[in-house]
């Protein structure tokens, strides 16, 4: 099963981010990917290049319709020819499995619009 498949699962206050030796093995599933820190808080990060706004527009909306199904929503940032996505975990101020599992999908959004 990849990354994309796997399931989200609920994450409250007290679940524990994602750190570590588990952060890279996780990351290795997502190599485009990369954290980075945002005022004291892991965000995963990528930025997707297109040929046009339009197909940025269209990757953006296909992303926020993903993130409303889990119920996990990202920070999109869409300007002519790039997105730029943020995914982390408000609950816990920090990344955890489902950011890494939203970033495959995000990337699997990416794939099928640019075939």
């Amino acid at each position: 099963m990849t990354l994309a498949q796997e399931q989200c699962t609920t994450c409250r206050s007290d679940a524990s981010p994602v750190t570590g030796p588990e952060a890279e093995e996780l990351l290795k599933k997502v190599p485009d990917w990369e954290i980075r820190t945002f005022e004291g808080v892991d965000h995963l990060v990528r930025t997707y290049k297109f040929k046009d706004f339009a197909n940025a527009l269209r990757f953006t909306v296909n992303v926020g319709e993903m993130a409303d199904e889990e119920g996990h929503h990202p920070t999109l940032i869409t300007v002519w020819g790039k997105v730029t996505v943020h995914w982390w975990t408000h609950a816990i101020d920090g990344l955890h499995k489902n950011d890494f599992i939203m970033a495959a999908r995000t990337d699997r959004i990416y794939g099928e619009l640019a075939a």
